[in-house]
């Protein structure tokens, strides 16, 4: 049931099944393991090792036969938060390494949801105002959490500003989202929403299909060009729509 998840925070495959198993028991052999998660006895031992050195799970001695226990869950947690702190300690310099690289005119794709999230990291790392054309509130996907909450509190931060051109239906159909960002925005006429749209930043302009109110398709596909000559041409283009939609009282 947990097994993918805890994959993918860092146990291996078999680290995950045999923890699960555990956590169900108060105390179990090595032989009701490799049982019960269905994995070769002499695996079991290897995982169960590295589950002890990583402090996930105790030994217990107990009349000749050794025995295994896990810890509470929040180790995990634990864990992560370590691993977290050690990225954190050598992200000023991984930064430094990837900004020392000379930014030259490119086009590139991300798709679905975990593109989605490469998107809002670049609105970060550009760290200049955003302008939205067409915006439909895509951010507000249940799947992006608790990412989009994080970002949204680097993005306060680094006192990044937004504008949105919305699209006319966000008005009435998800003004939940509209409490969510500050102003200034402002929306489309009705017969001008289409089912795309576009975010201008620094010298990145990216445009995306498979985006509707407050949701992202599996498969959205972003659109992604860098050129300083090209963004400020969006942003003048943005700057007459925005000119000519009546101000939000």
């Amino acid at each position: 049931m947990y097994t993918s998840i805890f994959i993918e925070i860092g146990l291996s495959p078999n680290e995950a099944k045999i923890y699960e198993t555990m956590l169900g028991e108060r105390e179990i052999s090595a032989g009701e393991v490799a049982l019960r998660a269905k994995i070769h006895r002499r695996n079991v031992y290897d995982a169960v090792n590295r589950l002890i050195e990583k402090g996930l799970v105790f030994q217990i001695f107990q009349k000749g036969e050794t025995l295994y226990k896990p810890v509470d869950p929040a180790k995990l947690m634990e864990l992560v938060d370590e691993k977290r702190q050690k990225l954190d300690g050598i992200m000023p310099r991984l930064e430094a390494i990837y900004k020392s690289q000379p930014q030259h005119e490119a086009a590139f794709i991300y798709k679905g949801v975990e593109g989605f999230k490469n998107y809002l990291r670049d609105i970060l790392s550009v760290n200049e105002e955003v302008c939205f054309i067409g915006a439909k509130g895509a951010w507000f996907d249940p799947r992006l959490q608790p990412f989009l909450s994080r970002f949204l509190a680097d993005a306060k931060r680094q006192k990044i500003k937004y504008r949105h051109l919305f699209d006319y239906e966000v008005r009435n159909h998800i003004p939940h989202v509209l409490k969510s960002i500050n102003r200034p925005y402002k929306f489309l006429p009705k017969k001008y929403s289409t089912p795309s749209m576009v975010d201008v930043f620094g010298d990145h302009v990216v445009s995306f299909t498979g985006a509707g109110l407050a949701q992202i398709n599996d498969d959205i596909t972003i659109f992604v060009i860098i050129s300083r000559p090209m963004a400020e041409s969006y942003k003048t283009w943005f700057q007459f729509m925005w000119d000519a939609c009546p101000t939000i009282k």
